[in-house]
């Protein structure tokens, strides 16, 4: 009988990040098709075609070609469970992310070669490596004529501060590419260029061939074996406890479009990556925090909302919480709680993805993301445990720094209107704002693409058509006190800047940046915040 220790060391759940258009949704396709988890890939070049990327669902993503919502995908491959996480590769979309970060053990960073680190790469790693996330390299596009390799690994090091350690070298890029050395069997495996190929089409070759490898790629394979002794001579051997602590990052290269340098790839997460690693629970008792870890491989079931998406099936107007099961086992009819609500979570279904493909959970296991059909109750970073009294925080809601009033062109729609941004809110596609004297809701954003995307989901999920215009808001502040008189003078002294958010959390609106400095002399004992965590639970400084 399996054991759920057993069950959790073959878990492996990671995210793909990248900047957009590195190759990243490709990748994840052919991650999904090397697996044996789907027999087709879509085309994500193919905007107008009946084919789309299989983790691109929403609609809006069809017609632009771009992810805008991260999406989760499960496979089996090797006798492991890996837990795939496909992420938006915009900044636009940078806060759902984030919090996807949260959930997964490793990340696999796609690189695109002609172009090297790009901003939004370095903006997600530095989020990876606060968490001390392990990091596993993906330089795409070899097949194309790309920057030289050694000047690529020296970029990565140099802009992120994490040392390579090359586990592939590419022959030839361009024209000339030829294939890649993997260091790892002392093999190389052959470049033909084709999107249906699978892992057994490729030539492999023993290294220990040198003549004939010589032979055949002639001048290519001279330059690529001094270029890859000299990768290999000024990195530091692979180390995996450094791996680990995400202090070094493994590098492999390939052309995910030709289905070439994947399964190297997959078998490095089986090999490489982490399983599910214990997390820390901070609970309040008594105004005391109360902190402990929780190891994955407890007894007792629970579970972080890292993720919630609204019209999934639009023909159900059903809500999925998305949950990273942190330790014990989830089995069907489980009675569990709401930690922060402390009321009774009694899910209509709950189940695996395959993007928006779903399947019924049988059972589920440390590492695994199942997700729960609700009708309200559940917010972004909700604690779920089988009763156990536990919380854990790290969920980040960043204060938005684009702001629009919300006008509704049919006052008959007032209530869906409310339905829908009540839901979008909470799912955290874009930040709702009620102003607490009341007129038009407020919508926050990190970037002027979210506030396209909500206002065509509102249109093609609700019903409701509104135009966005532009307000006097710049930012925003969560407040806290010390005391409710305290808090009570600040709200009575500004209340036509004050506003509510999804998670009833209180926040002060600015119109410029010493709004706040001047709101901060006149009140000293305000504190005000420029990150909320979870529900108002845990809130960060503004020094911080």
């Amino acid at each position: 009988m399996t054991t759920v220790s057993q069950e959790v060391r073959r878990r492996r759940t990671f995210a793909i990040i990248s900047h957009p258009d590195a190759g990243k949704t490709t990748l994840t396709e052919k991650l999904l098709l090397f697996s044996g988890a789907i027999q087709i890939a879509g085309s994500v070049k193919a905007r107008k075609a009946t084919r789309h990327a299989t983790s691109d669902w929403m609609e809006i993503e069809k017609q632009r070609g771009i992810s805008v919502a991260s999406s989760v995908m499960q496979m089996l491959y090797r006798d492991h469970v890996i837990n795939l996480l496909d992420t938006p590769g915009h900044k636009d979309f940078s806060e759902d992310t984030y919090r996807v970060l949260t959930a997964v053990d490793s990340a696999l960073m796609v690189i695109d070669a002609a172009n090297g680190v790009e901003a939004q790469t370095r903006r997600l790693i530095e989020v990876c490596r606060q968490r001390n996330t392990p990091i596993l390299t993906f330089i795409n596009k070899m097949d194309r004529e790309v920057r030289d390799p050694l000047d690529l690994l020296d970029e990565v090091e140099q802009e992120l501060g994490m040392p390579c350690t090359p586990m592939t070298w590419p022959v030839g890029q361009g024209k000339q590419f030829s294939g890649i050395l993997n260091l790892r069997n002392d093999t190389m495996t052959v470049f033909e260029s084709g999107s249906e190929r699978r892992p057994e089409d490729f030539e492999a070759l023993p290294l220990k061939d040198i003549d004939a490898l010589r032979a055949r790629f002639k001048d290519t394979w001279d330059a690529s074996i001094e270029s890859m002794e000299l990768a290999t001579g000024a990195s530091p051997a692979f180390n995996l406890e450094a791996f680990l602590a995400g202090k070094q990052t493994p590098v492999f290269f390939g052309s995910g479009v030709n289905n070439f340098g994947v399964m190297e790839i997959l078998d490095a997460l089986v090999d490489l990556a982490p399983p599910p690693r214990p997390r820390v629970s901070s609970l309040m008792v008594n105004k005391t925090p109360v902190v402990k870890e929780i190891q994955p491989e407890d007894e007792h079931f629970s579970g972080v909302v890292f993720k919630v998406q609204a019209n999934m099936d639009p023909s159900h107007r059903d809500r999925i919480a998305f949950v990273r099961v942190a330790s014990g086992k989830y089995e069907p009819g489980m009675k569990l709680k709401v930690q922060r609500s402390a009321k009774e979570l009694r899910p209509t279904s709950v189940v695996t993805f395959l993007s928006q493909r779903r399947e019924a959970v049988e059972e589920a296991f440390a590492g695994d993301i199942i997700g729960f059909t609700t009708h309200g109750g559940v917010q972004l970073g909700d604690t779920i445990t089988d009763g156990i009294a536990l919380q854990y925080t790290g969920l980040p809601f960043f204060a938005p720094e684009l702001f629009m009033t919300v006008i509704l062109k049919n006052p008959l729609r007032t209530k869906q209107l409310q339905t829908g941004l009540a839901q979008l809110g909470e799912e955290g596609a874009i930040q709702v704002f009620r102003p607490e004297t009341g007129g038009s809701m407020l919508l926050g954003a990190i970037g002027q693409l979210q506030f396209e995307v909500v206002q065509h989901r509102l249109k093609a999920e609700y019903d409701c058509d509104v135009k966005l215009e532009s307000c006097q808001y710049t930012g925003a502040r969560w407040i806290t006190a010390q005391s409710d008189a305290e808090l009570k003078e600040f709200i009575n002294s500004y209340p036509q800047r004050m506003a509510l958010d999804a998670a009833n959390t209180l926040a002060y609106l600015c119109t410029s940046p010493y709004d706040v400095r001047l709101a901060q002399e006149r009140f000293p004992k305000i504190e005000f915040h420029p990150l909320r965590e979870h529900a108002g639970l845990t809130l960060q400084d503004a020094s911080s």
